[in-house]
């Protein structure tokens, strides 16, 4: 490895962004620190320097994503139309940090930085949701595991083809079902 490769800035950022390109390939199991390492052209040593051993990267980038999805949301404002369209949006533009928000198991749940993110975005969610059906403690869940399992079917290619190419489009009707009347 070159001096120059090694000394290119912020080893911690390369490290994550190397992790979130790895993440976004193959998923949040399958790559090394080592790999992560040769791929930000840094060390072998620097992931683990930095982040002590996978799960702690894993934490960061759940602590990273948590941030970036709770500002998403709070962009959309109060409308939980809105807010789950930058649900959907965010899944799609940010996969690699959506796959690893929802899955605690791989991170450090109880990290400080992890929490606030969370903390903030489902804040968002919780009150969007209660907007669908006023009154109603299981709207919340409800509204999010819609909106949650719309993206989850688009990002896996589960979705019929007739829905085309446009997520937001597609999640649209989605969506507004959950602001049909009941009665």
């Amino acid at each position: 490895m070159s001096d120059d490769a090694y000394h290119h800035g912020d080893l911690r950022r390369a490290v994550m962004a190397a992790a979130v390109d790895a993440i976004a390939e193959s998923g949040p199991a399958g790559w090394s620190l080592r790999g992560l390492a040769r791929r930000a052209g840094v060390s072998h040593a620097a992931p683990a320097h930095h982040f002590g051993d996978k799960t702690g990267l894993l934490t960061a980038v759940a602590a990273e994503g948590f941030a970036l999805f709770a500002a998403a949301l709070e962009a959309a404002g109060d409308d939980f139309y809105d807010v789950g369209l930058a649900y959907v949006r965010f899944a799609v533009d940010h996969r690699a940090h959506f796959e690893v928000i929802f899955r605690p198991d791989l991170y450090r749940a109880d990290d400080p930085e992890v929490d606030a993110g969370r903390s903030r975005a489902y804040a968002v969610l919780t009150e969007g949701a209660r907007s669908v059906a006023p009154g109603d403690p299981a709207a919340p869940v409800a509204a999010w595991s819609i909106v949650h399992g719309f993206a989850e079917l688009w990002l896996r290619g589960a979705l019929p083809p007739e829905l085309g190419d446009d997520p937001e489009a597609a999640a649209e009707p989605v969506i507004r079902q959950l602001f049909r009347k009941r009665g």
